[in-house]
């Protein structure tokens, strides 16, 4: 299912396979778990944006693209740059804010950043990767490039005006963007219902003019399905796409939120849905996969965490005296 010329390129497994896309979701779930217990003990500070139930969009959609292919993604990114191929003892030595994270311990949980992957954050502002990603698009389409750039971002982003205005120059100018909509139904305490007229996010975008369908977001090969039709459009010059994953959050909003705007009896239904058991499951009906089988994914995934955390833990902090470095120019 992957289109790129080079796959060899990204570190991470050919997502092309249902093993591959289950091993990048187990890969990112026990990261995130992991993340609770270090924030728990203080290993990890400031805010933390957990990416638990939305592990099919990453592994899916990510894994579709080449290595000259771009991404701009949001504060909510750790799956995103997994999926990526940024290694995970760089992910991991950025939220501990070690110099050896990927953006040298200066960036933390929401800005995640590899300019080699081009792998473009990261951002705290909701909607404030969207002129970014229209930015590169841009210079790609005027370079001759056969790039694609995707542009993650959540519900809450449609709502703001950056959205609207990316979309309508994106389709005046026909740029090989994809907008990927990770609508998870809060937009941090919102409900989609709340703060959207019409809840059917993918019409919408339609009316810029450009290709635009739902996907269900909780279906890591209907996802990937999805992202390689899009791109091969994309690639194929017919301008910018847009993607609504239909998906969801099984944590708050961030470790900072107490989580009081949703039913309990809403996120067991969604639970149920889980992508993870749900794409097990179907592989184990295909004879792809076993308990061993299963364990033995775990097994790795939990020795390639604890390295990831004990390189961190014995990573250097960044010296006071560097404290202007990338902030004011270099004397010459």
């Amino acid at each position: 299912m992957t289109i790129t010329e080079h796959p060899a390129e990204l570190d991470h497994t050919d997502p092309g396979d249902g093993l591959g896309l289950l091993q990048q979701m187990l890969r990112i779930r026990s990261f995130e778990e992991r993340c609770v217990q270090l924030y728990s003990a203080e290993k990890i500070r400031g805010f933390l944006h957990l990416y638990i139930g939305e592990e099919a969009v990453a592994a899916g959609l990510l894994g579709e693209l080449g290595a000259d292919d771009a991404v701009v993604s949001t504060y909510r990114e750790h799956g995103h740059a997994l999926a990526r191929g940024i290694p995970m003892a760089a992910v991991m030595a950025e939220m501990f804010g070690r110099t050896t994270g990927c953006s040298g311990g200066r960036g933390g949980s929401m800005h995640l950043f590899d300019a080699g992957r081009r792998f473009y954050g990261g951002n705290a502002i909701v909607a404030g990767g969207l002129p970014l990603a229209v930015g590169i698009a841009l210079a790609d389409a005027m370079a001759g490039t056969p790039r694609v750039t995707v542009c993650l971002f959540g519900d809450g982003a449609f709502a703001e005006g950056e959205f609207h205005e990316c979309a309508n120059l994106a389709a005046l100018w026909h740029l090989p963007l994809l907008f990927a909509c990770e609508n998870n139904r809060y937009a941090m305490g919102t409900a989609l219902r709340r703060e959207h007229a019409n809840t059917d996010l993918a019409l919408r975008a339609a009316g810029y003019g450009m290709a635009a369908w739902p996907v269900d977001g909780m279906d890591a090969d209907a996802v990937a399905t999805a992202s390689q039709r899009a791109i091969q459009m994309i690639r194929g010059g017919a301008g910018p796409c847009f993607l609504e994953f239909r998906t969801y959050r099984f944590r708050a909003h961030s470790l900072y939120d107490a989580d009081r705007y949703r039913d309990k009896t809403e996120i067991d239904q969604w639970k149920a849905r889980d992508p993870i058991p749900r794409l097990a499951a179907q592989l184990r009906a295909a004879e792809l996969i076993d308990d061993h089988r299963y364990a033995e994914l775990q097994a790795s995934i939990d020795a390639e965490i604890d390295a990831a955390i004990t390189a961190a833990e014995n990573a250097p902090e960044e010296p006071v005296t560097d404290l202007t470095r990338h902030v004011y120019a270099e004397r010459i």
